[in-house]
């Protein structure tokens, strides 16, 4: 795992150093006063997840900003799965749209993000222009690259998200299993009190990779597109999911639908477990009365899979000036501070706190850890994008239909 570890860091530090190479070209380049010029008048079509209210009041704030500091008119365009944005933009593509796109800036990463950067449909390079990249955490490898492909500034870091697991503290009084057989010891020893997001649910599908990164027999393995040895590579994680499905909530015959249905169970009572990919979900619930207090999360043990969440623009946006005007102050000390604060959302930051003011720190409270919250520890990347079609194809063939 050491070794491993350390081929990360340095395959994300060469590929960091040779990005930033050109990432000073391309922001002298720019006149951002002539961006803002451009951009006043313009309407930006957000399309984004549009599952959480906490989220959907966030973006609402920010387009209340952007309006009246520099005249952009946001407009949220919520989708179930940002694939159907993709989707779009691929058609209008294939339609000869290149200009007047329906989209103009979209919340992915990923898989998407593989699709549309492969096909040529992502403006740019542009990030390294915003006036507020300089704030970035360069420390951070899941901002450079993204399911291991290199980010070359065509989407710009928005959150951080670390695999969590949270358990009721009041019914699991001793300490929380925090490895792969300890869990499955757990999971036996008490029928129906732990269940998972049905893939192809980004939970669910997450789950499984975290589940894979820690069976594997060779995890940096994953970090390669799938071969003919997935079935090989892969069976760790069916030999663990066939002993624990039995003794899953409803024998493992039904899944909840996402992690909020899955909140949902938690909060009822019905279930001892929430997996979920923002350490601060828990304290966020809990503040708004939706998990009782005894809620506690915790990593596993080895690393937990992790990622940055991005923004882009399609090729073919018809408001690039002001897309590039509204994420810039997405990324703003302002708008991070307050999208990191539970009270609105409780996303983790990607700004480092190095790079700000004392006055911009400040903005972000005392940085104490909420009892709800893990404490951070080792990262585990993102396997290469074509281990998620692949897996969640496999799961649907073995557990999907009942």
């Amino acid at each position: 795992m050491r070794s491993l570890l350390r081929h990360w860091r340095t395959t994300a530090f060469l590929a960091c150093a040779a990005l930033c190479q050109t990432a000073g070209a391309a922001q002298g380049n720019v006149d951002w006063a002539a961006v803002e010029k451009a951009a006043r008048g313009q309407t930006v079509y957000f399309d984004a997840w549009g599952g959480d209210a906490a989220i959907n009041r966030y973006i609402a704030w920010a387009g209340d900003v952007v309006q009246r500091r520099y005249g952009v008119k946001l407009v949220l365009v919520k989708v179930t799965d940002i694939a159907e944005a993709v989707t779009r933009v691929q058609a209008e593509k294939a339609a000869g749209r290149t200009t007047g796109g329906s989209v103009d800036l979209m919340w992915i990463n990923g898989e998407n993000f593989a699709s549309l950067k492969a096909a040529g449909l992502l403006y740019g390079p542009w990030v390294d222009s915003l006036p507020h990249a300089r704030l970035l955490d360069a420390s951070d490898p899941t901002q450079r690259t993204d399911f291991t492909l290199p980010t070359a500034g065509l989407e710009m870091p928005w959150g951080g998200a670390r695999f969590t697991l949270f358990y009721d503290g009041a019914a699991i009084k001793t300490s929380p299993p925090r490895d792969p057989q300890a869990l499955l010891a757990w999971i036996r020893a008490h029928p129906a009190r732990f269940t998972y997001p049905q893939p192809p649910d980004f939970i669910g599908t997450s789950f499984l990779k975290q589940m894979l990164l820690l069976l594997a027999a060779d995890a940096a393995r994953l970090q390669q597109p799938v071969s003919s040895d997935f079935d090989v590579v892969t069976q760790p994680l069916w030999t663990w999911l066939d002993a624990a499905h039995p003794h899953l909530w409803r024998s493992g015959r039904a899944f909840p639908r996402s992690s909020p249905e899955q909140r949902r169970l938690l909060g009822d009572g019905e279930v001892d477990w929430l997996l979920a990919f923002n350490p601060s979900e828990a304290a966020r619930a809990i503040r708004a009365r939706e998990l009782p207090d005894s809620i506690r999360g915790v990593h596993f043990a080895q690393g937990a899979l992790g990622n940055s969440h991005f923004l882009a623009i399609p090729f073919n946006s018809s408001a690039s000036a002001a897309a590039r005007v509204v994420a810039n102050f997405l990324l703003s000390p302002a708008a991070q501070a307050r999208k990191s604060d539970i009270a609105h959302w409780g996303d983790p930051t990607v700004l480092a706190m190095a790079a700000l003011t004392p006055a911009e720190r400040a903005l972000f409270g005392t940085g104490g850890r909420d009892a709800a919250s893990p404490a951070p520890g080792p990262l585990l990347l993102e396997p290469h994008p074509s281990w998620t079609p692949a897996l969640e194809r496999a799961w649907s063939l073995r557990y999907g239909a009942r």
